[in-house]
């Protein structure tokens, strides 16, 4: 046995997958994906030493991953240029961010990166001998370093599909820098004698004579660019330019630059620094298609010039009423690559936008939905239904790199436009094979920030990920996983879908030292869906771990405590990293005071308060609060005997209810319509930061209000008291109850979770409930207690009735003789 992998499973071991790689099982099959399959039983499972081998994760040292993060048209061969410039130096910051440039990245196998083994409840296997370990990781690693020569990267000119809809009309010949532009090759022999006669005369050449030399030499050959761009004579041609460079006409220079690109000119080369100075004195004198022409020419180089930018943005914002379609589109673009957002512009965007949104091709209207996502600019619900209107109405038309780039504002701006989603479940599956891994993410985790769930999407996308799997960064794999267990998704292929992200997990784990929010949402979307992963979440509760989740940009304090809780409380016999009890202390506390300012106070939550206490007998028979904090959502927690008869508990007054008595919220029409039909559409949307946004904001953390939306699931007026859809939790096995939540060993009688939940534990237009709630309902199942719901169909309707019909609601509720059949 050469390496194994183990990822454990509770309760539900009855599901778990073991997988062991051999060197003779892969020399056979040659796939990575192979993987043995059998059923375990929760008594055995632990007897025997060969499924706790030490885990090894093996990668040949000279593997290399390719991957664009924007890429996501169907896989094809990138151009040579592009090619040249990714082997031919390494470059500094550039114009984009790391999201939008093809990289090669080159992955050690310093054993460093190898997840150490886990003292956990299984058994300590005996010692190999060192000559058996060393064989057995030789063997392993040759295997995998073929296993990574067969595979074929997925390969992607991350600079050509932004730009696809320049190629829809001819104006955008004149605004930007055509990579197609047929050209006649110089010859080598020719180029040579360029060369010579620019070490010759040293500088003295005409104006017109080096802008012709530079317009010669970028014709030759692709793989002679490099070498061409390192020697002395080209630098001495360089150095003319710069010195006669006030001396050249606009249109000179733009042409000197545009050779720079066809010839992969080092975005830090001393001519760039001179051109740009001289462009940004010339912003004034040049016109706006120069403007624009100039603009992309630093892009396609991969230069970042904030300065010119900015002028550019004056000069247009100065111009505006003269921008034509083609040039709005061209500045969107420039805006979006830039990663910058004029906020003198956005109203005049808005406007623009619905002046021509007829006229735009369906690839122009996705380059300006990725321009505004990739500027973080803000768009009004308004003009953001407008064009999701019309693409609802084209889909089939569109491509779909377009309609990825749609998708991401679409989540950014937390639209809920069914039609579009309905349509998109009706054209997306078919496509789903041929598109690129990093648009199946985005389209993934659209579906699960919205709250929506497709099955013919999901399920395609489960079916197609397996094969890709090689291809996700961390941040892809954990995306998947966060989008399945939010949406309490698991697909028909669940064992080959879950084993292949979380062995992509395992292969990617250096990069979560820098990005240690990625392990974190991927944990959390398997603990959804009962999934504990043992290594990994030993590795994510190490101090070293916690101490990077400190450095990051995210808050990740609530995360690590509901994994660490969740595994505390469903994984009785995990032996691994814990965080220490200050940590706790320090997040329960945090939580508590974010609950008492925006959770406890909510009026459906406070009238439920009272009117259980006026029905049982008064406070001391209700509790509101949080049993499990780490789920971040409040209980109405009472007792009752067997008999049926309330028991008081809550002898304490907590804060939280101190603080209640207070408050005085009004029910008014207005306020019980914006909870039962969602926020109003003069209200702003809810935006998010980028792509990667906090996690915390993306796991369905309850919000002060509702997501629009779903005003189908509401209608038809208040319900009848009797009227119940109680949403029971998934059966499966109990676990024992650490010793922090304690359970009485012997209960008397039963202890009811009464959820009062409200849309945003729900799907969008559904009644299925999201992985959150689902894990917390089932914890508080496997902590002994039974979970009765006020759903928010019902109960928010009762809000405007009478106390009697309350009163009778709740009564039902909590009295069913199904509930004290449980007791005892």
């Amino acid at each position: 046995m050469a390496t194994v992998l183990i990822c454990r499973r509770f309760p539900r071991l009855s599901r778990v997958t073991t997988f062991s790689t051999t060197a003779k099982c892969k020399a056979e099959s040659g796939s990575s994906k192979s993987k043995q399959k059998k059923e375990e039983n929760p008594e055995t499972a632990n007897t025997g030493t060969e499924s706790a081998a030490t885990i090894q994760l093996l990668n040949p040292q000279d593997y290399r991953v390719l991957y664009n993060p924007s890429a996501y048209a169907k896989s094809r061969a990138a151009s040579p240029q592009h090619a040249a410039r990714n082997s031919g130096q390494a470059l500094g910051d550039t114009f984009t961010s790391p999201g939008t440039t093809q990289v090669q990245h080159t992955f050690g196998t310093a054993s460093s990166q190898a997840l150490p083994p886990l003292q956990n409840a299984l058994p300590k296997p005996k010692s190999k001998p060192l000559l058996e370990q060393t064989i057995s990781a030789r063997l392993s690693a040759a295997q995998t370093k073929k296993e990574a020569e067969n595979e074929k990267p997925e390969m992607h000119d991350s600079k050509e599909d932004p730009r696809m809809f320049q190629k829809g009309r001819p104006e955008y010949r004149s605004l930007s820098y055509d990579k197609f532009e047929l050209l006649e090759t110089l010859t080598l022999e020719e180029g040579d004698s360029i060369l010579h006669s620019v070490a010759i005369c040293k500088g003295s050449q005409s104006l017109g004579t080096i802008t012709d030399y530079f317009r010669k030499l970028s014709r030759l050959p692709m793989e002679q660019h490099a070498v061409l761009v390192s020697q002395p004579r080209f630098n001495t041609l360089c150095r003319s330019a710069i010195k006669n460079i006030r001396l050249f006409s606009t249109s000179d220079l733009i042409d000197i630059l545009k050779a720079c690109v066809r010839l992969v000119v080092p975005p830090t080369h001393p001519l760039l620094n001179a051109f740009e100075n001289e462009f940004c004195w010339r912003v004034w004198d040049m016109s706006l298609d120069q403007l624009l022409l100039v603009a992309d020419c630093w892009r396609c180089l991969e230069r970042s010039v904030p300065s010119y930018l900015s002028i550019l943005f004056s000069y247009a914002n100065m111009h505006w009423k003269d921008l034509t379609l083609p040039q709005f589109v061209q500045l969107i673009y420039i805006v979006g690559e830039g990663r910058r957002s004029p906020v003198d512009l956005t109203q005049k965007v808005e406007s623009m936008i619905l002046k021509y949104l007829d006229s735009f091709t369906l690839e122009e209207v996705g380059a300006i939905c990725l321009g505004l996502f990739k500027s973080l600019s803000g768009i009004s619900d308004h003009v953001m239904r407008k064009i999701a209107d019309r693409v609802s109405l084209q889909m089939e038309d569109m491509s779909t790199y377009a309609l990825v780039n749609v998708l991401k504002m679409l989540r950014y701006t937390r639209m809920d436009h069914l039609p579009l989603l309905k349509e998109l479940g009706k054209v997306i599956p078919t496509r789903i094979p041929t598109t690129n891994i990093q648009g199946i993410m985005h389209i993934t985790l659209t579906c699960s920030s919205l709250h929506y769930f497709d099955e013919g999407v999901m399920a395609a996308v489960a079916m197609s990920l397996p094969s890709k799997v090689s291809y996700c960064r961390s941040k892809d794999a954990a995306k998947f996983l966060w989008s399945f267990g939010c949406l309490d998704y698991e697909p028909p292929n669940e064992e080959e879908f879950y084993s292949s992200l979380i062995e992509q997990m395992h292969r990617k784990l250096h990069e979560f030292a820098k990005f240690p929010e990625h392990l974190l949402t991927g944990l959390l979307g398997l603990a959804f869906v009962k999934r504990f992963p043992e290594e990994l979440i030993d590795y994510a509760l190490r101090d070293e771990f916690v101490q990077k989740t400190r450095g990051s940009k995210y808050e990740l304090k609530k995360d690590l405590f509901t994994l660490s809780k969740s595994v505390e409380i469903e994984c009785p016999s995990y032996e691994g990293s814990r965080l220490p009890p200050q940590l706790y202390q320090e997040f329960t506390e945090m939580v508590l005071n974010f609950a008492e300012q925006e959770i406890f106070v909510r009026p459906e939550i406070v009238e439920a308060t009272s009117l259980l206490g006026s029905m049982l007998g008064g406070p001391e028979y209700v509790k509101n609060h949080m049993i499990l904090p780490h789920t971040r959502s409040s209980d109405l927690e009472v007792h009752l005997a067997v008999d049926g008869r309330p028991i008081p508990f809550n002898f304490k007054d907590p804060i939280a209810d101190k603080k209640l008595k207070d408050i005085g919220v009004s029910l008014t029409d207005d306020l019980m319509t914006q909870l039962i039909k969602g926020r109003s559409n003069s209200q702003t949307p809810v935006e998010v930061e980028n792509e990667a946004r906090t996690p915390s904001q993306e796991r369905g953390e309850e919000a002060s209000t509702p997501h629009a939306g779903d005003r189908a699931a509401l209608s038809g007026g208040a319900l009848i008291a009797h009227a119940r859809s109680q949403v029971e939790p998934k059966s499966g096995r109990c676990l024992e109850a650490p010793l922090s939540l304690p359970l009485n060993r012997q209960p008397r009688g039963v202890k009811l979770a009464i959820q009062v939940s409200n849309r945003n534990h729900y799907c969008y237009c559904s009644k299925r409930l999201l992985g959150l709630h689902c894990l917390k309902r089932r914890q508080l199942q496997q902590l002994g207690y039974v979970v009765v719901e006020l759903p928010f169909w019902e109960w928010f309707p009762l809000l405007k009735r009478t106390r009697l019909e309350k009163l009778s609601y709740l009564h039902y509720k909590v009295f069913d003789p199904a509930l004290l059949n449980r007791a005892g």
